[in-house]
């Protein structure tokens, strides 16, 4: 980790003052002399993020909570032990660690100066962080250095006091890449690290970080950079560079950098070398694939309006001319959230970072469309931007999404479509029938209701029977058939059983609930071993859709209950053979048939357990039971 350190401060001794000829990071070095004929070279130039680098925090942008902070905790010796700052790509999170690194190392020009919220910048330390030479200021990559070894590399070197500083800081950035066994041995130097280190971690990812490590530092949330202090930003360093840029598109770069201020470094860099000095609106929209914002009024506009000609039209006109459909449909679903935004609160328009256009083409626009028809523009918006951005063809995917639009602006909402529906089908029903000229019969082509006679004592007369509602339910439905309820346990396993569909319950009923309490509308019962989970939901929605009464099944905990139906059929039955055993004739045959033995018994038909009646041999079963064995009758 201390190679890239060693390798910059080679050549420099600790102490001294780097050689004139050693140009800083963010100036460019001067041209070298030659006696040759060749053209002189030219010095290499440097992006507008690596050059306008900030080196205090007076020169950080958007970040006042942090900055108040620290400078709090510098005056009042309040210093954390470990820091973390978070927040999106190019926010200034590297940066703000090596300024805070200079700010605890600092000691002034005198060399008698304390950390301090104003770092000199010209004393030693001040500027060997600056050139990222300091031997006490380490900076760690870990999406690179992920291991456990580099932790304990790392943890090794904590232990010596500093070389010259006045601290030892580790800067660690993207810590979260770091290994789950790399932050378990990080965790005790963390939490009692020696009086001279201080570590620094910087991430995007801040939820990928264990709470055991975030709580042992301190955490600052660099937010996004707000358009307006990214526009003025960029305007300066604009000045600085001698480009002309127009208002407009220092407001596009601002856009499109979206919070991060090195995005939009990068872009206004691009937009400089793009335009050679001069920077026009129309350029940054070529440079960046937008559309002319007033042509994207214009196509809003005309979709919302029905005219899908001209909406088309506009849609293939700025397509030509190098347009990205999704981006273009982007701009219609951020401009359907503006005029939502002006729609409820016509003082967003006034805000002066709203340029002209959007002031009174939304204020025109926002007034002519009701907030069902924003509402709908905007979640068919969205999920047409997700369709374009799959669709093989993008500007086809565009074409039929305006299409959509434009026959959807028009449909009233569905709540006064239906109510007016409602409302006409009920002024048709009290008036009388048109056509028809059979005496009332209601048998004409006309659209009025049908008429049907109702003979009524001595009379007749002529009632209008209104046609079914299309959105209610038919005036004659089908009533479905329950039936009724079971008076017993056992009648509930027939009445399951008979049903086709509830045949696979009715085996679970039979073979696994031993029954605790019954009334009809009501079952608790003990599931026995092998049982369905769900046995007693699915036992509730069977019975409901057979009765058509809600029904409580219960499962008891202390309760044995009875025996299932299972196990009474086999008692019954073995009774049944216990019984048959004892008949004279039963008797005889089995003593004729040492083998046999009683399958089944069934009774006479007609019999009843309990009243039968002894033939002339004595024997009541007469043929109604079954002998299986190997011996021969």
């Amino acid at each position: 980790m201390t190679d890239q350190i060693e390798t910059a401060s080679q050549d420099t001794p600790e102490g001294e003052t780097p050689a004139p000829d050693a140009a800083k990071p963010e100036q460019a070095a001067a041209p070298v002399p030659s006696d040759s004929t060749d053209e002189a070279p030219k010095s290499e130039y440097q992006v507008l993020a690596l050059k306008y680098r900030p080196k205090t925090f007076d020169e950080l942008i958007g970040h006042g909570p942090m900055v108040k902070t620290l400078s709090n905790a510098l005056e009042s010796g309040r210093l954390a032990h470990a820091f973390v700052l978070t927040g999106v790509r190019g926010i200034g999170k590297t940066t703000t660690a090596r300024i805070i690194a200079r700010a605890l190392n600092c000691i002034g020009p005198d060399g008698n100066g304390g950390p301090t919220i104003e770092p000199c910048g010209v004393c030693e330390h001040c500027r060997a962080i600056a050139e990222d030479r300091h031997v006490d200021v380490l900076e760690m990559d870990a999406a690179s250095r992920t291991g456990v070894d580099d932790i304990r590399e790392l943890i090794e070197g904590v232990r010596y006091r500093p070389t010259s500083a006045r601290y030892k800081i580790y800067i660690i950035d993207e810590v979260h890449m770091l290994s789950k066994s790399a932050f378990n041995a990080l965790l005790k130097t963390l939490e009692e690290p020696p009086e001279h280190v201080k570590f620094i971690f910087a991430t995007t990812e801040i939820r990928k970080i264990p709470i055991t490590v975030l709580s042992r530092c301190q955490r600052f949330d660099l937010r996004r950079v707000q358009i307006d202090e990214l526009s003025a930003h960029y305007t300066r360093i604009a000045k600085l560079e001698h480009a002309d840029i127009e208002e407009e598109a220092v407001a596009l770069i601002a856009r499109a950098a979206d919070g991060s201020v090195r995005d939009g470094m990068s872009l206004l860099d691009q937009a400089i070398s793009h335009g050679a000095g001069k920077v026009t609106t129309q350029q940054v929209r070529d440079m960046l694939g937008l559309s002319d914002r007033s042509r994207i009024f214009d196509l809003f506009d005309s979709t919302m309006k029905g005219e899908i000609n001209e909406a088309l039209e506009l849609l293939s006109a700025q397509y030509s001319l190098g347009g990205d459909p999704a981006v273009m449909l982007q701009d219609m679903l951020d401009l359907t959230h503006w005029l939502t935004r002006v729609k409820l609160s016509p003082d967003a328009a006034n805000d002066p970072g709203v340029s002209q256009i959007e002031r009174e083409r939304g204020k025109e626009i926002a007034a002519k469309l009701a907030m069902p028809q924003l509402t709908r523009a905007w979640q068919m918006l969205l999920k047409g931007l997700e369709e374009t951005r799959i669709a093989p063809s993008p500007i086809q995917a565009a074409e039929m999404i305006l299409i959509r639009l434009a026959y959807a602006a028009e449909m009233p909402p569905p709540g006064d479509l239906i109510k007016k529906l409602r409302q006409d089908m009920a002024n048709s029903g009290g008036n009388a029938p048109q056509g028809g000229g059979n005496g009332g019969g209601g048998n004409g082509g006309g659209p009025g209701p049908r008429m049907q006679v109702v003979n009524g004592g001595g009379g007749s007369a002529a009632v209008a029977q209104r046609r079914p509602d299309p959105l209610g339910v038919p005036e004659q439905v089908e009533q479905p058939v329950y039936a009724q309820m079971p008076e017993s346990f056992a009648a509930v396993a027939d009445l399951l059983a008979k049903d086709r569909e509830t045949t696979g319950i009715a085996m679970q009923v039979k073979n696994y609930m031993h029954l605790v309490k019954y009334e009809p509308g009501r079952i608790e019962f003990r599931p026995a071993r092998g049982a369905r989970q769900d046995l007693s939901t699915q036992l509730i929605k069977a019975l409901n859709g057979l009765t058509g009464t809600r029904w409580l099944v219960s499962v008891s905990e202390r309760e044995e209950g009875a025996p299932t139906l299972k196990e009474q059929e086999l008692e019954a039955l073995e009774q049944r053979k216990a019984d048959a055993s004892q008949d004279p004739l039963v008797k005889a045959i089995i003593e004729g048939l040492p083998k046999a033995k009683i399958v089944a018994v069934h009774l006479p038909a007609g019999q009843e357990e309990g009243a039968q009646e002894a033939d002339e041999s004595g024997s009541v079963y007469d043929d109604a039971f079954y002998l299986e064995g190997d011996d021969e009758l």
